[in-house]
């Protein structure tokens, strides 16, 4: 048992190793790589063969959902008519551990054809493919995983974290947002919990209202037609000063009083809390469990009301 430990660990340690190596070497080719696929006014095509394809697959994906339009071109399919996928205004991203794989050096005269900046990551800064680079990124890989040292291991563990690496720089760059990334990712648990309050509150005549000398029969008439056991209380401008709960009702039979003769000033409870629109409801709901209450009013810039939101709002949507 404790030989097999000892071998993944070492796979481990070697790969580790070569992250580490590639991070030290890490250089302006890198700053030309990020440079020309800010200044791309189309996308970023990948490719890649073999392993380096699955890599080159994958990097297109991550760019592509976080902010910069990437679409994989099977080098072989790309002769056969997929070349039709690249515009001018895009940049190739080109992935080969020996920079000598046929299928993408076949490429590279139809790219140039186009007048399209290749960019290449190869583990060989001689080779063919690195040569014919606007801008090659050395992987400096000085020993495979691969006892056999055959298997791409460390080479496709140091590519892969390089095309994140890139894509991440080009996240921050562009100021890409949990909003972009949410628009990106509609589905699944991911998608559910980068949903903002808009998505998912009430507007408009849903929304309980009363002003601050509005009489309690009337405030209670609003929280029942309304149904969601409060109401927003507002002052002359509109501005949001209070809420009333079923809970401050209580309180407030509790304390002797009479609402007959009272207006929603005296019960309502001052400075509630609230959301905002473009804040995440995974956030919203957090405020509600701390304070242990279920309902929060939405309100603008100026603290006006302008939707509320309940906590079965957030829980039927599935955000947890």
């Amino acid at each position: 048992m404790d030989e097999i430990l000892q071998k993944a660990k070492r796979v481990f340690d070697i790969e580790i190793q070569a992250l580490q190596r590639l991070r030290d070497n890490l250089d302006q080719s890198f700053v030309k790589a990020i440079e020309l696929i800010l200044n791309c006014q189309g996308k970023v095509i990948t490719t890649g063969v073999g392993k380096s394809g699955h890599i080159a697959r994958k990097v297109a994906s991550t760019l592509s959902s976080t902010g910069t339009p990437a679409h994989f071109l099977h080098p072989a399919e790309a002769l056969h008519g997929d070349l039709g996928v690249i515009d001018s205004g895009d940049v190739v991203l080109a992935f080969s551990n020996s920079g000598e794989s046929p299928e993408v050096n076949s490429l590279v005269p139809y790219i140039k054809l186009l007048g399209v900046p290749l960019i290449s990551i190869t583990n060989n800064p001689n080779s063919t493919l690195a040569k014919h680079s606007e801008v090659h990124i050395f992987l400096s890989v000085e020993k495979e995983a691969c006892p056999l040292q055959l298997a791409p291991t460390s080479s496709s563990t140091a590519s892969l974290v390089l095309g994140d690496a890139l894509a991440m720089v080009l996240l921050e760059l562009k100021g890409f947002t949990h909003k972009d990334f949410a628009l990106r990712h509609p589905a699944g648990s991911l998608g559910r919990r980068l949903r903002q309050v808009a998505d998912l509150c009430h507007r408009g005549e849903e929304v309980p209202i009363v002003k601050e000398d509005t009489p309690m029969k009337e405030a209670i008439i609003e929280m029942t037609s309304k149904g969601f056991g409060a109401t927003a209380v507002v002052d002359e401008a509109g501005k949001l000063v209070g809420i009333i709960t079923d809970g401050d009702l209580r309180r407030f039979v509790n304390r002797g009083g009479n609402f007959d003769t009272s207006i929603a000033r005296d019960v309502m409870t001052r400075n509630p809390k609230t959301a905002r629109m473009e804040e995440l409801a995974v956030e919203a709901l957090k405020r509600m469990e701390d304070y242990k209450i279920t309902v929060l009013i939405v309100v603008d810039k100026e603290n006006k009301p302008v939707g509320i939101i309940h906590m079965h709002d957030i829980l039927r949507a599935g955000i947890v």
